[in-house]
């Protein structure tokens, strides 16, 4: 299994699929062809699907176009076999065709394709399920975070304290820009009028209103194309920083143990990532927002004294109560039903972990086996609800002139 360090990355929105993934595609495909004439790309797929509305043409054209014309060609309807988010690029020079180059973002900012797949990634972890690491925990007296610590090295707290840095900032920004988002849908900012307003509330209901709005912060950040961090992905982004900023707020939690909670967060995801998907193309939002959960109920249920089996609990429970969830932006953007998603998922975040800290630990269904479940779920699941924003809210919501 993969460094955490490709778990969490700091990038613009609105999507790590279709803006960090194409971009990075599209330097790599530079970097061997700066004496090319022109450069053609065609996106298939769910790529193609939403990629206007998640600004994938502008994120390629960035690199692309002040070095030579670049011709950006749609196909929706041609879904490749290896992944719904396809890209084939095209050097040209002297009318002919340089190279001809089939790549793949498969979340996250990731990109893959059928020799990538061949390659075998830097593994630094040699346990990939939670019932393995949770049998280590047991036998070595030690919880997750040390797992983690004792296989990225000490170094790994540099690296989150840039993270948690980051997600704080993109908060602090999101709490004060007001304004509507763009891409046409004309969707207010609600996270600064959200923290006004739970400011004036008891205790219990003004916490949660700030949960709230410190998701919406982030998420609206996201839309607008602003500076977030992949937790697991931009379009889920909000979750995990909502719930530890929250916790760091209402609790005063010093900054190492938020630290230690975010690498707890990082090997579910990790885990998710490995066995399944945290692409919404692959398997619908249940990928994103509901790894995003069980990320952030990890980390709560830590944070709060839970032991290793609770915390394994709270994730499980997190990701199970998002089976099933589908991807469908309307009008392709990262904005309807994505923000409030984000908000939703924050709170029942915090809902998982209060249950499970009040169990003993002890559950039918394990983390492992709930996340094997989304990815057959996801692959089961219609084109139509994964990303391509041709059903579900994205179909039955007309945009109003």
């Amino acid at each position: 299994m993969e460094s955490i360090r490709e778990l969490f990355r700091i990038c613009n929105g609105p999507s790590s699929s279709h803006t960090v993934g194409p971009k990075k595609a599209a330097e790599q495909f530079l970097a061997r062809h700066r004496d090319a004439e022109s450069f053609r790309v065609t996106l298939y797929g769910s790529l193609a699907a939403t990629g206007k509305g998640h600004l994938t043409d502008a994120a390629i054209l960035s690199v692309l176009e002040p070095v030579a014309p670049t011709e950006m060609i749609w196909k929706p309807e041609t879904v490749l076999p290896f992944h719904p988010n396809g890209m084939l690029y095209e050097a040209l020079k002297g009318g002919k065709v340089e190279e001809a180059w089939t790549i793949f973002s498969v979340g996250g900012g990731a990109l893959a394709n059928e020799h990538t797949k061949q390659r075998k990634p830097v593994d630094i972890y040699p346990l990939t399920t939670i019932e393995e690491i949770l049998k280590w925990c047991q036998a070595e007296g030690k919880t997750f975070w040390e797992y983690v610590e004792d296989y990225e090295g000490h170094d790994i707290w540099e690296f989150l304290s840039t993270i948690w840095t980051t997600m704080c900032e993109t908060i602090e920004r999101g709490l004060n820009n007001e304004g509507v988002l763009p891409g046409g849908l004309k969707v207010r900012r609600k996270a600064s009028t959200y923290m006004v307003k739970a400011k004036s509330f008891n205790d219990s209901l003004s916490s949660r209103s700030k949960l709230y709005a410190y998701a919406l912060a982030t998420s609206e950040e996201n839309a607008a194309g602003g500076i977030v961090v992949t937790a697991p992905t931009c379009g889920s982004s909000g979750v995990v920083p909502a719930v530890l900023y929250n916790i760091a707020q209402s609790r005063e939690i010093p900054t190492v143990r938020i630290l230690r909670a975010l690498a707890t967060a990082g090997l579910f995801g990790n885990i998710a990532k490995t066995n399944a998907s945290i692409s919404g193309a692959e398997v619908g939002c249940q990928g994103e927002v509901g790894v995003a959960c069980a990320m952030a109920a990890a980390a709560a249920c830590q944070l709060f004294g839970g032991t290793p089996t609770q915390i394994e609990y709270a994730a499980e429970m997190a990701l199970e109560h998002f089976l099933g969830l589908t991807c469908d932006p309307v009008c392709g953007l990262v904005q309807i039903p994505c923000i409030e998603r984000n908000a939703v998922a924050a709170a029942r975040a915090l809902d998982a972990n209060l249950y499970a800290t009040l169990s003993d630990g002890n559950h039918m269904v394990n983390y492992d086996k709930v996340v094997k479940v989304m990815n057959e779920t996801g692959l089961d699941m219609p084109s139509l609800y994964r990303e391509t924003a041709e059903g579900g809210l994205a179909k039955n919501y007309t945009r109003h002139k």
